[in-house]
């Protein structure tokens, strides 16, 4: 799959772009640069000396949205959020004037059947967003104990049949190795008898990719890190996905306002219209919150 055979829709983007209060002359940070639609959006507001980081962990992303936005003003690197600081240190800028997360998993990597994130592909059981790292999904598998298992799935995705997976993924793999995504999605279409409204693979996978990725660990690094380098009347805005992404963010920019340090700028998230939702069904659970540095 290539980069530019997907589509890719940036989500609540007018909002996201009014609570950046992006100035001609100022400096933002997409933490999580993915195709480069929210970063092109940032990009077409600033001026001759305003300056875009894009970051993301998936070197393909980072190749592609090179060609797609590349010119002095953008600065690109592969790397994680929770490197904030240092990727910005090593190109001397000490502070910016936005910083945008859009959490989750992009188009590119759901669609490319051979990184193994879909439970529909036969390809090996991967889920890694950055693939120098070492750990995959294939090795939470086939290599954790039942109960690291059973908790991922309840911790991560609320799995309410947790323990029922768990015990079938150990039975599985005592018979042979599981190796595929569609092996795993198999079990654990077994353990609910069949299909419902969603997948009943989606929590499972949702689960061994935030496991994989130390998805929540860097996330909560990542808004620390984005809060040191925001100057005063910078602008932090997330974008989540589920429920416990959203909750940190939550409890972080709550935190930061308890301590003096931010403004809230959405007492409640804003989510997308049904519009939005109708052209662009991922969106559907998107939750956008902000806070201004004070």
């Amino acid at each position: 799959m290539l980069a530019h055979e997907v589509t890719h829709v940036p989500v609540l983007i007018k909002e996201t772009l009014e609570m950046l209060n992006v100035k001609a002359n100022g400096i933002y940070v997409d933490a999580t640069v993915g195709l480069g639609g929210h970063a092109e959006a940032v990009l077409s507001m600033l001026g001759s000396e305003g300056r875009l980081i894009g970051i993301d962990r998936d070197e393909n992303a980072i190749r592609y949205t090179r060609q797609r936005l590349g010119n002095r003003r953008v600065f690109l690197e592969n790397g994680s959020f929770s490197q904030i600081g240092d990727i910005l240190s090593s190109i001397n800028i000490k502070e910016v004037d936005g910083v945008l997360f859009d959490l989750g998993v992009s188009m590119l990597q759901l669609k490319d059947m051979e990184r193994g994130f879909s439970f529909s592909s036969d390809a090996w059981l991967d889920m890694r967003m950055n693939t120098s790292q070492e750990l995959t999904a294939w090795d939470v598998v086939n290599k954790y104990n039942e109960k690291d298992i059973e908790r991922i799935l309840k911790d991560y995705a609320e799995e309410p049949f947790a323990r029922r997976i768990a015990r079938a993924i150990i039975a599985s793999r005592k018979v042979s190795p599981i190796n595929t995504c569609k092996e795993l999605s198999d079990i654990v279409m077994k353990v609910y008898g069949g299909r419902g409204k969603i997948h009943p693979a989606t929590r499972t996978f949702q689960a061994l990719r935030i496991e994989v990725n130390r998805e929540l660990d860097e996330l909560r690094k990542g808004l620390a890190s984005a809060l040191n380098i925001l100057r005063v009347g910078g602008r932090l805005c997330v974008i989540s996905y589920h429920s416990l992404e959203d909750r940190i963010v939550k409890n972080f920019i709550r935190d930061s306002a308890k301590s003096g340090i931010m403004r809230i700028l959405t007492k409640k998230p804003i989510t997308t219209s049904l519009n939005e939702v109708k052209a662009n069904p991922s969106s559907r659970s998107a939750k956008l919150r902000g806070a201004e540095r004070i």
